[in-house]
């Protein structure tokens, strides 16, 4: 198993992938509207180099932003080194901040990223509303039964 760019993998794969995990490219976020196929990004590949990890981000001057993160098989150390890969890439273009945005209901997300170093640093009350708006797919409630409204900001300095 490796971690490669994304761009080496065949795209209709990497789409696939997206559309298997997040029900489209599109991520609707507040900092922004994103197709996650056409941002730079990491997966971690089998043998067989099927995808069980995928990772995307964009850098703003300054700061890198994780757009997107997913692992089929937690627990394993795939999303740390995914995010690792980001990080590294941040560092090589001067990057000084991390940044990610998660949703109220992910509480997995919340713990990976704090025992990574990220910060909570903002709640954005109600801002699933707005992204809702453009992606009426997002959920209402998730897992546990937890209502899906709220964006969390995460950072960690570099």
């Amino acid at each position: 198993m490796t971690v490669v760019a994304i761009q080496q993998l065949a795209r209709n794969n990497v789409l696939q992938f997206f559309k298997d995990h997040w029900g489209s490219t599109e991520m609707v976020i507040s900092s922004g509207i994103y197709d996650c196929s056409k941002l730079d990004g990491f997966a971690y590949v089998d043998e067989d180099q099927t995808m069980v990890g995928l990772v995307t981000y964009i850098i703003h001057g300054e700061t890198c932003e994780i757009i997107s993160l997913d692992s089929i098989d937690g627990g394993k150390g795939i999303g740390s080194l995914l995010v690792q890969a980001v990080e590294n890439i941040a560092v090589q273009n001067d990057c000084t901040l991390m940044t990610l945005i998660t949703t109220n209901d992910n509480l997995h997300a919340l713990g990976f990223y704090q025992k990574r170093g990220y910060y909570l640093v903002e709640i954005i009350q109600n801002a699933v509303e707005l992204a809702r708006a453009m992606k009426p797919e997002i959920p209402l409630i998730v897992d546990h039964g937890i209502p899906i409204r709220d964006e969390i900001i995460l950072e960690k300095i570099l």
